[in-house]
Parts: structure tokens; C-alpha cells; sequence
């Protein structure tokens, strides 16, 4: 298959090595033209890690060149872009082709399924919980991939077009994915907002200091009893919407093979076998730009309207507001486009499922 990858930061590049590594033709397009630079003359991409090789990588100089002819677009770029890319994308799509958020947060695909509706056109609207894998940039042209999720929750934009949409995810990275009620269920089945929280607050001079820390290995006892406790909120919201998701201690499970107990156990455990994941080296990461604004403030706002407290995600955004001097749910500009507040949590719920 043909896919455009819309962003190409590490995960980007670890799509782009995946699928020229299975057969697939992966077309990449930055929207920040950075990717053009990077491999101007058709450059080899360095791939290190879980996959090894060099691949030739087809650069797009636009969104509607990535997007011709492509079967599928997936949309790898950080929340703080999803508008951004979803106003340039809702242009250029076309019948037949399908999209892929990876990963999903804030209502975004809501937001891309609006614009395309105005236009008349309804497209399968796939969203990941999380990546399919985990990469970073090591180099201007290279990428090193640390790890390939085995399983992955996946749901679509309406939910009729459910087994199109996992029919599509297997054809391009396998069958890893296990397809789940709705879009709300993605949304909240998205547990790196909250943990990277924990894991901030927990380490933050160690981040201001730009020093090096160990990602896992840094999650102690007591950083895992703050995720704990955030876990036991989200579930409360899943809950009062009719949802079942799976608690943190199944995702680790599931992510990495760990035996189920108390967080700061299992992630002491996923250290020992992954003592090279580092922790950020600045506040200026996404864990915090990125996981607070689109991350914990839409499950705030999920609270609000179905009347369930939240009260340890108020308490981190407002930490995060203080430690930043920036007010992080003014950042989200998906929200105050797609005006929920007016809807109640049924019809909100309705238009995620139907769309």
C-alpha cells in the first residue's frame, strides 16, 4: 500500500522503516518542511534497534503530494499540531482512503470528521491508544526504534466502519490490534497523559537540570501510587460513561510482559529490561506541552459535564501551570472549535460513535 505519514519526528521515521521493511510504500511529509532538509537528495534512512537497515525514503514537498494516491494517511505529529494537520489534510482526502491517528487524544478525529462532513465526504477514521511502536530520532537522517507494541486498542470514526478500519490497521502493521467500542474508549484508554505526569512531577529538577534519568527506573513506589491514583479516576470516567477499559497495571502487562502488581513494581520491572529509555532532559517536553493541554485537560472536561470528580488531574494541571508559568488549557485549541459544552454526555457520546 501507498501511505502518507504525516509527521517525521522518531515515530514517523519508525513507521516510514516498518512498513518498507513489509512491503508497504510510505511517503513522509513534515509539515514543518523539516523532512525535505533532512533528506534532500534522496537520502537513506538509518534505522537501528528492533528493525536494522537503511531505506530509501520518498519526501512529499506538500500535504496534497503525500496524500495522492495514498491508501492511508496516518497522522504521527504531537496533539499541539493535530489542528494544524487536520486543516490541511481535510482538503486533500479523497474517497477510498483511510486515516489513522497515532496516537489519539482531544477529540481530534471528531474535529478531522467535521471538516470532511462539510464537504460531503465520510471517510474511516481510525485512532490508537498509543504508537504501534516506540523510536526516537538518533541522528538527521536516522531513527532508532526501541520497541514494537504487540498489542494495541484500536476503534474508528463512526463505528460502523469498525472492521474496514481494523482490516486496514492488520494490513499494514500485523495483527497486534484488538478493536474497541468507540472513540471515547481510545480517548480514555490513552495512559501516557497521566503517567508522564506522575513521572514529571516526581523527577522534575532532574529534568530541569538536564540531567540523565532513567524513564522506568525512575518511576519509585510513590510515583507509582500518584499513576495509581489518577488510574482510579480515569476508570471512574470510563465508568460513568458505560465504558471498560483496561486498568494501568493491564497495559503494562500488555505492553511489555510484566507481572500485574503495584505500579512502581512494574515499571521497576520493565527498567531492568529497558535500562536505555531516558527520561526527558528539559521541561520543554512533551510529556508536559504536549500530555497536559491534550492530554489530562479534555479528561477534565469529560468530568465536568458527567458531574465526576477529578480531583488529582485538576491538581496536576494546575502544578504544570505553575511549574511552566503558562496556562495549559488555553493551549488547546481543538476544544474551544468543536464547542462540546453545548452537547450533553449522551449526545456526546452519540456523535463519537455515529459521527
Amino acid at each position: 500500500m501507498r501511505v502518507a505519514i504525516i509527521g517525521s519526528g522518531g515515530i514517523g521515521r519508525g513507521y516510514a522503516a516498518y512498513l518498507s521493511n513489509h512491503g508497504h510504500h510510505p511517503v513522509l511529509w513534515s509539515p514543518s518542511g523539516a523532512a525535505q532538509a533532512e533528506f534532500a537528495g534522496a537520502a537513506l534512512l538509518s534505522v537501528t534497534g528492533k528493525i536494522e537497515g537503511e531505506f530509501p525514503l520518498v519526501v512529499a514537498r506538500s500535504c496534497a503530494e503525500a496524500v495522492a494516491g495514498a491508501d492511508a494517511v496516518i497522522i504521527a505529529v504531537q496533539a499541539n499540531g493535530f489542528r494544524t494537520v487536520c486543516d490541511a489534510l481535510a482538503a486533500h482526502l479523497r474517497e477510498g482512503q483511510a486515516v489513522i491517528f497515532s496516537a489519539h487524544c482531544s477529540f481530534a478525529a471528531l474535529y478531522l470528521h467535521r471538516l470532511l462532513k462539510q464537504r460531503g465526504l465520510e471517510l474511516p477514521i481510525a485512532a490508537w491508544a498509543t504508537t504501534a511502536l516506540t523510536a526516537r530520532k538518533s541522528g538527521p537522517r536516522s531513527v532508532h526504534v526501541s520497541g514494537i507494541r504487540k498489542r494495541l486498542d484500536v476503534a474508528t470514526l463512526p463505528v460502523r466502519h469498525g472492521a474496514a478500519g481494523l482490516a486496514l490497521c492488520e494490513a499494514l502493521f500485523g495483527n497486534r490490534f484488538q478493536l474497541r467500542e468507540d472513540m471515547l474508549a481510545i480517548m480514555l484508554s490513552n495512559l501516557n497523559p497521566p503517567a508522564h505526569m506522575a513521572n514529571m512531577l516526581g523527577n522534575l529538577t532532574r529534568a530541569e537540570r538536564g540531567e540523565v534519568w532513567p524513564n522506568y527506573g525512575s518511576i519509585t513506589p510513590g510515583v507509582g501510587r500518584i499513576i495509581e491514583a489518577l488510574d482510579v479516576e480515569r476508570l471512574a470516567l470510563a465508568n460513568a460513561f458505560g465504558l471498560s477499559v483496561r486498568s494501568v497495571q493491564e497495559h503494562y502487562a500488555l505492553s511489555f510482559g510484566v507481572e500485574p502488581g503495584p505500579v512502581g513494581d512494574m515499571a521497576a520491572a520493565v527498567y531492568r529490561m529497558r535500562p536505555e529509555l531516558a527520561g526527558p532532559k528539559t521541561l520543554d517536553t512533551r510529556f508536559i506541552t504536549e500530555d497536559v493541554p491534550f492530554g489530562l485537560v479534555p479528561l477534565e472536561f469529560l468530568g465536568a459535564i458527567c458531574a465526576v470528580p477529578l480531583p488529582v488531574h485538576q491538581a496536576g494541571i494546575a502544578l504544570f501551570d505553575a511549574i511552566a508559568a503558562r496556562d495549559f488549557r488555553a493551549e488547546n485549541d481543538l476544544l474551544p472549535a468543536l464547542d462540546l459544552a453545548a452537547l450533553s454526555p449522551a449526545e456526546l457520546h452519540d456523535e463519537l460513535r455515529k459521527g
